[in-house]
Protein backbone atom coordinates (compact mmCIF):
# COMPACT_ATOMS: atom_id res chain seq x y z
CA UNK A 1 0.00 0.00 0.00
CA UNK A 2 1.35 3.26 -1.11
CA UNK A 3 0.66 6.53 1.31
CA UNK A 4 1.94 9.58 2.43
CA UNK A 5 0.77 10.63 6.24
CA UNK A 6 0.59 14.69 6.39
CA UNK A 7 -0.51 16.03 10.13
CA UNK A 8 -2.76 13.41 11.57
CA UNK A 9 -4.21 12.86 7.73
CA UNK A 10 -3.40 9.70 5.77
CA UNK A 11 -3.02 10.02 1.99
CA UNK A 12 -3.61 6.83 0.21
CA UNK A 13 -2.89 6.66 -3.73
CA UNK A 14 -6.17 4.93 -4.63
CA UNK A 15 -9.62 3.42 -2.60
CA UNK A 16 -8.41 -0.15 -1.20
CA UNK A 17 -12.20 -0.99 -0.77
CA UNK A 18 -11.34 -4.36 1.40
CA UNK A 19 -9.01 -1.85 3.82
CA UNK A 20 -10.02 -1.87 7.22
CA UNK A 21 -9.90 1.68 7.43
CA UNK A 22 -10.01 1.65 11.80
CA UNK A 23 -7.56 -0.25 12.07
CA UNK A 24 -5.37 1.42 9.92
CA UNK A 25 -5.97 4.95 11.27
CA UNK A 26 -5.20 3.14 14.62
CA UNK A 27 -2.15 1.84 12.93
CA UNK A 28 -0.90 5.36 12.01
CA UNK A 29 -1.93 7.35 14.73
CA UNK A 30 -4.50 9.56 12.18
CA UNK A 31 -8.05 10.80 12.54
CA UNK A 32 -8.62 10.85 9.08
CA UNK A 33 -8.20 8.61 5.72
CA UNK A 34 -8.41 10.29 1.98
CA UNK A 35 -7.64 9.37 -1.33
CA UNK A 36 -6.77 12.38 -3.24
CA UNK A 37 -7.65 11.63 -7.52
CA UNK A 38 -5.89 14.92 -8.81
CA UNK A 39 -5.39 18.56 -7.94
CA UNK A 40 -7.12 21.00 -10.91
CA UNK A 41 -7.31 24.08 -12.22
CA UNK A 42 -4.95 27.58 -11.74
CA UNK A 43 -5.65 27.30 -7.75
CA UNK A 44 -4.73 24.13 -7.36
CA UNK A 45 -7.71 23.12 -5.58
CA UNK A 46 -7.99 19.20 -4.47
CA UNK A 47 -10.51 16.47 -6.14
CA UNK A 48 -10.95 14.12 -3.04
CA UNK A 49 -12.44 11.33 -1.59
CA UNK A 50 -13.03 10.89 2.18
CA UNK A 51 -12.59 6.70 3.17
CA UNK A 52 -12.68 7.31 7.15
CA UNK A 53 -13.19 9.93 9.34
CA UNK A 54 -14.46 13.49 9.26
CA UNK A 55 -12.30 16.13 9.65
CA UNK A 56 -9.40 17.10 6.90
CA UNK A 57 -8.08 19.98 8.42
CA UNK A 58 -4.43 19.43 10.58
CA UNK A 59 -1.20 20.31 10.97
CA UNK A 60 1.77 18.99 9.45
CA UNK A 61 5.72 20.27 10.94
CA UNK A 62 8.25 19.65 7.98
CA UNK A 63 11.88 21.18 8.18
CA UNK A 64 10.95 22.96 11.90
CA UNK A 65 7.76 24.88 10.22
CA UNK A 66 4.24 24.32 11.22
CA UNK A 67 2.24 24.35 8.32
CA UNK A 68 -2.28 24.14 9.31
CA UNK A 69 -4.04 23.26 5.80
CA UNK A 70 -7.24 21.75 4.98
CA UNK A 71 -6.39 18.50 2.61
CA UNK A 72 -9.95 19.34 1.07
CA UNK A 73 -9.44 22.49 -0.11
CA UNK A 74 -5.31 22.96 -0.71
CA UNK A 75 -2.77 20.65 -2.11
CA UNK A 76 0.15 19.64 -0.46
CA UNK A 77 3.17 18.19 -2.53
CA UNK A 78 4.93 15.95 0.15
CA UNK A 79 7.99 14.96 -2.35
CA UNK A 80 9.06 19.10 -2.28
CA UNK A 81 10.47 18.54 1.23
CA UNK A 82 14.38 18.85 0.26
CA UNK A 83 13.81 21.60 -2.62
CA UNK A 84 11.57 23.72 -0.10
CA UNK A 85 14.18 23.66 2.61
CA UNK A 86 17.05 24.31 0.04
CA UNK A 87 15.85 27.74 -1.29
CA UNK A 88 15.30 28.68 2.51
CA UNK A 89 19.27 27.66 2.58
CA UNK A 90 20.14 29.61 -0.27
CA UNK A 91 18.45 33.21 0.60
CA UNK A 92 20.99 35.75 1.68
CA UNK A 93 20.66 38.40 4.48
CA UNK A 94 18.61 41.15 3.53
CA UNK A 95 17.08 40.04 0.64
CA UNK A 96 13.88 40.64 -0.62
CA UNK A 97 12.26 37.59 -1.87
CA UNK A 98 8.93 37.24 -3.95
CA UNK A 99 7.43 33.92 -3.97
CA UNK A 100 5.20 33.26 -6.74
CA UNK A 101 2.35 31.26 -6.52
CA UNK A 102 2.83 30.73 -2.46
CA UNK A 103 0.13 28.67 -1.52
CA UNK A 104 0.25 27.84 1.74
CA UNK A 105 3.54 29.12 2.21
CA UNK A 106 5.13 25.87 0.81
CA UNK A 107 8.90 28.34 0.41
CA UNK A 108 7.44 31.32 2.23
CA UNK A 109 7.45 29.65 5.86
CA UNK A 110 10.83 27.64 5.68
CA UNK A 111 12.62 31.04 4.76
CA UNK A 112 10.66 33.33 7.40
CA UNK A 113 12.10 30.37 9.85
CA UNK A 114 15.53 29.13 8.56
CA UNK A 115 16.78 32.67 6.47
CA UNK A 116 17.04 36.10 7.58
CA UNK A 117 15.58 37.83 4.25
CA UNK A 118 13.83 41.43 4.82
CA UNK A 119 10.90 40.76 3.04
CA UNK A 120 8.86 37.56 1.49
CA UNK A 121 6.07 39.13 -1.02
CA UNK A 122 4.15 35.44 -0.88
CA UNK A 123 1.68 36.03 -3.88
CA UNK A 124 -1.27 33.74 -4.19
CA UNK A 125 -4.34 33.37 -6.51
CA UNK A 126 -6.44 30.69 -4.38
CA UNK A 127 -8.59 32.28 -1.27
CA UNK A 128 -8.35 29.36 0.53
CA UNK A 129 -4.97 28.85 0.30
CA UNK A 130 -3.95 32.24 1.20
CA UNK A 131 -6.39 31.88 4.47
CA UNK A 132 -3.95 29.46 5.70
CA UNK A 133 -0.73 31.36 4.31
CA UNK A 134 -1.76 34.44 6.70
CA UNK A 135 -2.62 31.39 9.09
CA UNK A 136 1.02 29.73 8.68
CA UNK A 137 2.26 33.11 8.88
CA UNK A 138 0.90 33.51 12.77
CA UNK A 139 1.99 29.84 13.76
CA UNK A 140 5.52 30.36 12.81
CA UNK A 141 5.26 33.82 14.61
CA UNK A 142 7.40 35.32 11.66
CA UNK A 143 7.30 38.99 10.83
CA UNK A 144 9.04 39.62 7.39
CA UNK A 145 6.25 38.16 5.19
CA UNK A 146 3.46 39.95 3.12
CA UNK A 147 1.05 37.93 1.62
CA UNK A 148 -0.65 39.03 -1.33
CA UNK A 149 -4.22 38.01 -2.51
CA UNK A 150 -3.70 37.92 -6.20
CA UNK A 151 -3.39 36.66 -9.71
CA UNK A 152 0.87 36.41 -10.01
CA UNK A 153 0.57 38.46 -13.94
CA UNK A 154 -1.34 41.16 -11.80
CA UNK A 155 0.55 41.28 -8.49
CA UNK A 156 4.42 40.16 -9.62
CA UNK A 157 5.21 43.48 -11.46
CA UNK A 158 4.01 45.73 -8.66
CA UNK A 159 7.27 44.61 -6.45
CA UNK A 160 11.11 44.54 -6.91
CA UNK A 161 12.71 41.46 -5.79
CA UNK A 162 16.42 40.21 -5.08
CA UNK A 163 15.32 36.70 -5.34
CA UNK A 164 11.72 35.45 -7.44
CA UNK A 165 10.53 31.59 -7.03
CA UNK A 166 8.05 30.12 -9.38
CA UNK A 167 6.80 26.86 -7.80
CA UNK A 168 4.62 25.94 -10.06
CA UNK A 169 4.63 23.51 -12.86
CA UNK A 170 2.03 23.83 -15.07
CA UNK A 171 2.31 27.07 -17.84
CA UNK A 172 4.55 28.66 -15.29
CA UNK A 173 6.77 29.80 -18.22
CA UNK A 174 3.94 32.15 -19.21
CA UNK A 175 4.86 34.16 -16.04
CA UNK A 176 8.73 34.27 -16.80
CA UNK A 177 8.75 37.99 -18.30
CA UNK A 178 6.59 39.28 -15.39
CA UNK A 179 9.18 37.55 -13.46
CA UNK A 180 12.31 38.42 -15.12
CA UNK A 181 10.94 42.06 -14.86
CA UNK A 182 10.89 41.93 -11.33
CA UNK A 183 14.33 40.82 -10.55
CA UNK A 184 16.68 43.12 -8.87
CA UNK A 185 20.42 43.19 -11.67
CA UNK A 186 21.93 40.77 -10.47
CA UNK A 187 19.02 38.47 -8.82
CA UNK A 188 18.51 34.82 -8.55
CA UNK A 189 15.70 33.05 -10.57
CA UNK A 190 13.97 29.90 -8.88
CA UNK A 191 11.84 28.47 -12.02
CA UNK A 192 9.71 24.74 -11.57
CA UNK A 193 8.81 23.19 -15.09
CA UNK A 194 7.64 19.73 -15.72
CA UNK A 195 9.78 18.89 -19.09
CA UNK A 196 11.21 15.25 -21.13
CA UNK A 197 13.97 14.17 -20.04
CA UNK A 198 15.65 14.64 -23.71
CA UNK A 199 14.82 18.40 -23.30
CA UNK A 200 16.14 18.73 -19.53
CA UNK A 201 19.34 20.85 -20.56
CA UNK A 202 17.66 22.91 -23.08
CA UNK A 203 14.16 23.94 -23.10
CA UNK A 204 13.76 25.64 -19.46
CA UNK A 205 16.94 27.80 -19.58
CA UNK A 206 16.06 28.62 -23.39
CA UNK A 207 12.73 30.23 -21.89
CA UNK A 208 14.52 31.88 -19.33
CA UNK A 209 17.08 33.60 -21.96
CA UNK A 210 14.06 34.31 -24.46
CA UNK A 211 11.92 36.20 -21.98
CA UNK A 212 15.38 37.76 -20.59
CA UNK A 213 15.96 40.05 -23.80
CA UNK A 214 18.60 41.96 -23.23
CA UNK A 215 19.60 40.91 -20.13
CA UNK A 216 22.65 38.31 -19.39
CA UNK A 217 21.20 35.10 -17.99
CA UNK A 218 23.93 32.71 -16.48
CA UNK A 219 22.69 28.90 -15.39
CA UNK A 220 23.70 28.14 -11.83
CA UNK A 221 21.96 24.85 -11.68
CA UNK A 222 19.28 22.38 -12.96
CA UNK A 223 17.88 20.20 -9.64
CA UNK A 224 15.56 17.62 -10.29
CA UNK A 225 12.96 17.19 -8.12
CA UNK A 226 10.69 13.69 -9.27
CA UNK A 227 9.70 12.35 -11.72
CA UNK A 228 6.39 13.59 -12.93
CA UNK A 229 5.20 11.44 -15.13
CA UNK A 230 6.98 8.40 -17.20
CA UNK A 231 9.98 10.23 -18.97
CA UNK A 232 8.89 13.65 -17.64
CA UNK A 233 11.17 15.27 -14.98
CA UNK A 234 9.81 18.47 -12.09
CA UNK A 235 12.96 20.37 -12.42
CA UNK A 236 14.35 23.81 -10.93
CA UNK A 237 16.41 25.83 -12.68
CA UNK A 238 18.17 28.55 -10.69
CA UNK A 239 19.50 31.01 -12.96
CA UNK A 240 20.98 35.05 -12.05
CA UNK A 241 19.67 37.51 -14.40
CA UNK A 242 21.94 40.45 -15.02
Amino acid sequence: MKYKKIGDVLILDKNYPDEDFEELSKKHHVKTIMKIDHIQGTKREPVYKVLYGEETETVNKENGCLFKLDLSKVMWSKGNNNERLRIAQLVGDGETVIDMFAGIGYFSIPIGVHANAREVISIEINPNSYHFLCENIKLNKLDNITPVLGDCMVETPKYNADRIIMGYVKTTHHYLKVAIDSLNEGGILHYHETVPEKLMNSRPIERIISEAGNRPVELLKINKIKKYSPGVWHVVIDARID
